[in-house]
């Protein structure tokens, strides 16, 4: 894969050689910025920063598994052509691999996550957790390494992708807040959630939820699961009297409602982790959160 660059250093470098090889300039001919995100969640982050100097465009379309997506040539094409090219990292883009090693030509390549101590899964395909923007305080940092990437191909836009940043990590914490007061309507003792696949550890140690188990005991939707493990997930949902199986929207329920039925659970599968909707109720990365949220809340209270 190709190198991922982490450092405002390694940035800085890659800028000069590309200043000097192009001009005074790493927009494209047409003088427009063009920024790419590997999701439609890290693209509206990152718009939000980059407000009217940018047009970001995501590789995924809405409603891609990220786990299971089989790129298309017009992908190519997206990466060819940007300037900027934001991945959330951790090893969450797989996909996009190949897509880059055919792409060609020369792009500023931000992680996200950079900074970030992910947790650690050594049984897992990632090896780690990568699933991070489920906590929106986690989130401040994307924010932070998407507007130094686009100062870096961008330096005259740096007071505006600043200001812009600022104010999109105060709306941030005023979501993280809001989240706070939705969760503490909720008994503390049914604070439990159970999933389709392992994605919300990090939103469950943010607002102190209690994560039961998981339907693919994996990070990832494209794991596969035995009968052993639905079995001992049947008595861990007994016995922690979880009251509701939550699924992804683009998630295959019927492993959720067979375990319904023997454990009388209620089963909630229009979340959206992974992937933004066109219009409501997750059309920006905000709203995803809230409509998370008020699924759940409405679950187990």
């Amino acid at each position: 894969m190709k190198k991922i660059f982490n450092s405002i250093t390694e940035l800085t470098i890659l800028t000069l050689l590309f200043f000097t090889a192009c001009g005074s300039t790493a927009k494209s001919d047409d003088n427009a910025l063009r920024v790419l995100a590997s999701t439609t969640f890290l693209a509206d982050i990152t718009q939000n920063i980059a407000g009217s100097r940018a047009q970001v465009d995501s590789v995924l379309p809405v409603g891609a598994d990220p786990h299971a997506y089989q790129a298309a040539p017009a992908d190519v094409a997206k990466i060819a052509e940007s300037d900027l090219l934001i991945l959330n990292g951790l090893e969450y883009e797989h996909f996009i691999e190949p897509l880059l090693e055919n792409a060609g030509g020369e792009r500023l390549i931000i992680e996200a996550t950079a900074g970030l101590s992910p947790r650690e899964d050594a049984g897992n395909e990632h090896g780690v957790d990568p699933h991070m923007w489920l906590d929106p305080i986690l989130v401040i940092t994307y924010v932070e390494n998407i507007r130094d990437g686009l100062i870096q191909v961008d330096a005259e836009g740096a007071g505006t992708y600043t200001a812009n940043a600022d104010a999109y990590i105060t709306q941030l914490k005023e979501l993280d807040a809001w989240i706070i007061e939705q969760v503490n309507s909720i008994p503390t003792e049914r604070r439990l959630l159970v999933t389709n696949h392992e994605a919300v550890g990090y939103f469950a140690e943010r607002y102190g939820f209690e994560v039961v188990g998981a339907i693919i005991p994996s990070l990832s939707t494209d794991a596969g699961t035995s009968a052993r493990e639905l079995a001992a997930l049947i008595e861990q949902i007994k016995t922690a009297d979880a009251p509701a199986i939550f699924l992804g929207e683009v998630e295959n329920p019927d492993l959720a409602h067979q375990i319904a039925e023997e454990t009388n659970v209620k089963v909630v599968d229009n979340l959206h982790l992974e992937s933004l909707t066109v219009g409501s109720p997750a059309a920006t990365y905000i709203d995803m959160m809230k409509h998370n949220v008020n699924q759940i809340v409405e679950a187990l209270k």
